[in-house]
């Protein structure tokens, strides 16, 4: 592992298709970078700050982002894959269409995100903040969102299958065309106080 860059500042960089494998940063500063198309793999960023930081069609593979605080980025067919952002938090960032496949992303902060067409597949997410998102459309299958904060969430017509729903309250949700497995329908109607028998 290289030695970490710690507490550097970097603004209006262009770091197109940049190759960052696995280089290391501590508390450092990003303002209007252009990350487009760059490529992250086994890369570390520890208390970073993005500020107007392009990720667009950026691809990261077994990177970690945490406790990373993202402010008005744009993500425009960016790709996540096994990487590790526990505690990081989205504010005004662009996140369509994302794709995260696997990794952990517990305890996120995505409060009001518009999450409408993204595909989220096999990520730990529990404790994440998902308050008033929009999932409309979206793919959030083998996702465990326990102790995720739902409430006023959209879920129409979103694949929600294999997904740990049981910090869902249903009523709290817009809920029309979702689709679920018959396990979670179990799940929703015991949150509704149904009994199963």
């Amino acid at each position: 592992m290289p030695e970490p860059t710690e507490d550097v500042t970097y603004r209006h960089q262009d770091w197109y298709a940049e190759e960052l494998a696995d280089r290391h940063f501590v508390r450092c500063e990003f303002f209007h970078v252009d990350l487009t198309e760059a490529v992250s793999r086994g890369a570390v960023f520890t208390e970073c700050v993005f500020g107007n930081v392009a990720f667009n069609a950026s691809r990261h593979t077994d990177s970690a982002f945490t406790r990373c605080t993202f402010k008005r980025c744009n993500f425009f067919e960016a790709e996540f894959t096994g990487c590790k952002l526990v505690g990081s938090s989205f504010d005004q960032c662009d996140l369509r269409p994302l794709r995260i496949d696997g990794g952990d992303w517990s305890f996120v902060a995505l409060p009001g995100a518009d999450l409408r067409g993204v595909r989220v597949t096999d990520v730990r997410m529990r404790e994440a903040d998902l308050t008033g998102a929009n999932l409309t459309d979206a793919t959030v299958t083998g996702v465990d969102l326990s102790g995720a904060q739902l409430d006023g969430l959209r879920l129409t017509a979103a694949d929600l299958r294999g997904s740990d729903l049981t910090a869902l309250d249903p009523t709290a949700v817009q809920r029309a065309g979702a689709i679920i497995d018959a396990e979670q329908a179990i799940v929703l109607a015991q949150a509704l106080g149904f009994e199963i028998r």
